[in-house]
């Protein structure tokens, strides 16, 4: 995967830059991420640009902004992280409620997966989400994951869900945004 832009018909899906700070800052403290993801204690633009710092200083760690196409609007995130307690990278995304339900995120992560794939490496590729975050796994199998164990990390109940890379080639060119 490279650091280019990738687009959509309706969006476009960059490399995170510390430019992002006010629309990190109202990303990780809207409901959906505070609920399903967690508090990251960001609570100013300082502390959202020093959180983005973090992201782009780790190599295990690749966030990709979505934006919208026609007018270069902030929307949600794309991400690939390798976890400590995952043998494979993790993929996740989230958006802002506004733009929640409107086939975005499914949209985004296609074609970020489409991207990635051609070039990964391992033979899987995990995705984690809480068991009651019904959105996310609903898009998560839409997009061929399948359900693969529980895990508890710091007391938190955890499903990982997988898909084989090779599976993902076939599948992320068919899937509809809705």
């Amino acid at each position: 995967m490279t650091s280019k832009t990738i687009s959509t018909s309706r969006t476009f899906i960059r490399p995170l830059e510390e430019e992002d700070g006010a629309f990190i800052l109202e990303l990780v403290n809207c409901d959906g991420w505070l609920q399903f993801i967690g508090d990251r204690q960001v609570r100013s633009i300082d502390a959202a640009i020093a959180y983005i710092k973090n992201i782009l200083g780790s190599p295990h760690i690749t966030y990709r902004v979505v934006t919208l196409s026609n007018q270069n609007v902030p929307i949600g995130i794309v991400t690939l992280i390798k976890k400590d307690y995952l043998p494979f990278h993790d993929i996740g995304f989230a958006f802002l409620p506004t733009f929640a339900g409107k086939g975005y995120a499914c949209e985004a992560t296609q074609t970020f997966l489409q991207d990635l794939i051609a070039g990964y490496a391992d033979e899987k590729l995990l995705a984690t989400t809480i068991p009651e975050n019904i959105r996310s796994i609903r898009l998560l199998q839409k997009l061929g994951f399948e359900f693969d164990s529980e895990i508890n990390i710091e007391g938190k109940k955890l499903q990982v869900y997988a898909a084989l890379t090779d599976e993902l080639k076939k599948s992320v060119t068919s899937v509809s945004p809705r």
